[in-house]
């Protein structure tokens, strides 16, 4: 790919590549998605793609990438196929309205590190089935993985008649640039840290961000305990936690923690003691503020070599415990390592207590679970609680963004609502890259009926 010499270049390129398809058939663009959903899912490109996230970034397993890879984009493909993005799509003839889709133009998508080919991929092909261009800006870190991606989609739109142009990236990622690709864009999505969603929101540009994860999963005494062992496990060590969806904290009933602590050490869970925990509070958080980077989605054996911990060689994950308040306890936060705190509860109350502590503190609005089967909890639970997403029985990190065994929308773009300073609390899908015109007939006069509105308060 060529790359533009500049971001009003980049501009320029999508607002034409844009306007060749904005009046193409529903069939042309299904057929144009396809052909780029092919490129990406295809086994030896999502090889590829997985070889090149792991060596660039050193972060994450490989088999996990390649999983993750292929499963967003054919999740994606499947929420897709058959949706209405161009014309008509509601009619409402009871009411006299009528829906009409419409692109809105070029999106300004910015990658992380964590995901840089399933984020572009998931984002990219909603983007495209709406009829609008993307230009992305990829994390300085995963620059060449992310232009692998890219190329793969470019030659997608070729095969399907597209222009190229529909999808672009900038060359050389910096602030500057990616400052000026959002403001100079016609929307944003914005997946990556809280400073970058900040200044997504303050580009002058319509954006979806995505608050800070930080799930926090409560175990009750009705859960089945092995199984929620297990599929804790499977999310908590899943691409080496780069999800900001994995689970973090554990809330567990006093009276199955033994049980569930003895199951998670079935599967490779290590149990800290007091200076192990302090040894690797040191280590995850160096100047006793912010999250030190070296850790992030790496093997959690080389995490407690750098802590100076001697664990079993089949440790999977780390456990902590401890007496600290929510408040003042840095392993309340969002680690992005397969480290997972565990607090303790007596009464139901004290657990959602703990749920709304703990993500005020870190991941307000973004996501929570419970391991039960007593639902009344779970509605409490769901009533109760400041999150968009909660999963019940679910592997965390496997579920909130789309899996094939719920029916949650694939994304990699999770928004957090009101609480986590997000526009939207839904996952980012086809529908936020849709502008509607909305068309109104006149229909036959309804007029309200003022004792059925105001009831006994009519003529107080």
């Amino acid at each position: 790919m060529k790359m533009a010499s500049s971001i009003q270049e980049l501009i320029e390129r999508a607002h034409a590549a844009q306007k060749t398809i904005e009046y193409w058939s529903q069939e042309k663009v299904d057929q144009m998605v396809a052909a780029v959903g092919w490129e990406l899912y295809k086994e030896e490109n999502a090889v590829k793609c997985a070889e090149l996230a792991v060596k660039e970034t050193k972060m994450g397993v490989y088999e996990d990438k390649l999983l993750k890879h292929r499963k967003k984009t054919l999740g994606t493909l499947r929420d897709l196929q058959g949706v209405k993005t161009v014309g008509v799509i509601e009619l409402d003839e009871a009411k006299g309205l009528m829906k009409i889709a419409k692109p809105v133009g070029v999106v300004a998508a910015i990658t992380p590190i964590t995901n840089p080919t399933s984020t572009p991929a998931s984002n990219g092909l909603s983007i495209l089935k709406t009829r609008n261009a993307c230009i992305i800006s990829a994390h300085p870190s995963a620059h060449k993985t992310v232009e692998f991606t890219v190329n793969l989609m470019r030659a997608g739109l070729k095969k399907g008649g597209a222009p190229a142009d529909l999808m672009q990236l900038v060359a050389e990622s910096t602030k500057e640039k990616t400052q000026e690709l959002m403001a100079a864009a016609d929307l944003v999505v914005a997946t990556g840290s809280g400073a970058l969603v900040k200044a997504a929101y303050s580009s002058g540009t319509p954006a979806y961000g995505v608050g800070a994860g930080n799930a926090v999963i409560i175990v009750d005494e009705t859960a089945d305990i092995a199984d929620a062992a297990k599929k804790i496990f499977l999310s908590k060590t899943f691409d080496n936690a780069t999800s900001c969806s994995t689970e973090n904290s554990l809330v567990i009933q006093e009276s199955v923690r033994d049980d569930l602590i003895a199951a998670l050490k079935s599967h490779g869970g290590y149990l800290c003691t007091a200076e192990e925990k302090a040894q690797l509070k040191e280590t995850l958080w160096p100047d006793g503020e912010h999250l030190n980077p070296e850790i992030v989605a790496r093997p959690i054996l080389t995490i407690a070599e750098m802590a100076g911990l001697k664990v079993p060689e089949e440790t999977t994950f780390i456990m902590v415990e401890g007496d600290e308040t929510v408040e003042n306890d840095l392993y309340a936060a969002e680690k992005l390592s397969a480290v997972v705190r565990l607090w303790s509860y007596n009464n139901f109350s004290e657990a959602i207590d703990y749920v709304e502590r703990i993500t005020r503190k870190c991941g307000y609005g973004h996501s929570c679970g419970i391991h039960s089967t007593n639902d009344e909890h779970i509605m409490e639970l769901a009533i109760k609680c400041h999150v968009s997403r909660m999963m019940v029985c679910q592997p965390q990190c496997y579920a909130n963004s789309g899996n094939y065994d719920n029916g949650m929308p694939f994304t990699m773009t999770l928004g957090c609502g009101t609480w986590g300073g997000n526009i939207s609390s839904e996952n980012i899908t086809w529908k936020s890259f849709l502008n509607t015109t909305w068309v109104s007939r006149p229909i036959t006069l309804v007029i309200p009926d003022e004792i059925e509105i105001f009831g006994k308060f009519l003529n107080t």
